[in-house]
């Protein structure tokens, strides 16, 4: 059992054994195979094939078992070592004190958007990006997005999507009109509700953080080990609701060999959804 911390109550010596596993994690090329995991099973909506990680059901426990293993690969680096979570509802600035230099470092430059400051810049020759859907070997970012400005979802947003009673419903994709996966994961119909809670998130920081390459930036790990921790708390405040779909979809519904129910062993891993429903015998949340 080990504790999961709020990044903010993190000792200067945690961020940088964080931050030297994960370099370590990077020269190691183990770091690129995970980029290229989540690359691999991001497929929207109408894509081919199955969905495990985005706008499906089984979102919230594919990246559990996607953040253990990232977090399993550190460990065996640095025993010590968890991830932190990221409360973007508190930390919700660019002076927040992830972004200081002697951890993810700052905001990019204007122009090309590459961050020239902190561990991942890639000036210093630690952090080339190498598992991409478009060119630029450097990490970048936007936060905030001043051109076209974005906030970060609020307390009282997350609080909503937390007051969902189901997990999930038809059609169990990004159209989901109700449900707390897919409110919390953020897909919405447009306007200025398009993108909300976790999708905010990504486009508030830009940069290599918009699109199915975003762990590209190590600020993803601390954003879904947020995201993690609230699929805990709408656990604990619905106890009698269960992951959704419970059974395999029927041959005539769209979704089915598609999405991932209760019992369906999800890629790449082979795991179930209900074989990730309890972390209590793993980790805590500080």
């Amino acid at each position: 059992m080990y504790t999961r911390k709020n990044q903010r109550d993190l000792t200067r010596t945690e961020k940088r054994r964080l931050v030297e596993a994960i370099l370590e994690l990077k020269r190691s090329g183990r770091y690129d195979e995970f980029v290229a995991t989540h690359l691999r099973h991001y497929v929207p909506d109408g894509g081919g094939g199955p969905r495990a990680a985005h706008m499906t059901p089984s979102f919230f426990p594919w990246h559990r078992r996607y953040l253990l293993e990232f977090e399993r690969a550190l460990q065996r680096i640095d025993p010590g070592v968890s991830v932190p979570y990221w409360d973007w509802t508190t930390d919700n600035t660019p002076a927040a004190s992830l972004w200081a230099d002697d951890f993810l470092g700052g905001n990019g430059r204007i122009g090309d958007r590459q961050v020239m400051t902190g561990p991942f810049a890639y000036a210093n020759g630690n952090w080339r990006i190498n598992s991409r859907i478009t060119d630029g070997k450097y990490l970048t970012r936007n936060l905030g997005r001043p051109s076209d400005p974005v906030g970060l979802p609020t307390k009282e947003e997350v609080d909503r999507a937390l007051g969902e009673p189901l997990y999930d419903a038809a059609p169990w994709d990004s159209g989901s009109r109700t449900g707390f996966r897919n409110h919390i994961e953020g897909w919405g119909a447009g306007g200025p509700d398009r993108w909300r809670n976790h999708n905010r998130v990504h486009r508030w920081v830009g940069g290599l953080m918009v699109g199915a390459a975003s762990p590209n930036d190590p600020v993803f790990w601390l954003h879904h080990a947020f995201m993690d921790l609230l699929w805990i708390r709408w656990q604990r405040a619905h106890p009698g609701a269960g992951y959704l779909p419970s059974r395999a979809v029927p041959e005539s519904d769209p979704q089915h060999g598609r999405i991932f129910a209760l019992d369906q062993p999800m890629p790449p891993w082979g795991v179930t959804p209900a074989e990730l429903l309890d972390h209590s015998r793993l980790y805590r949340y500080a």
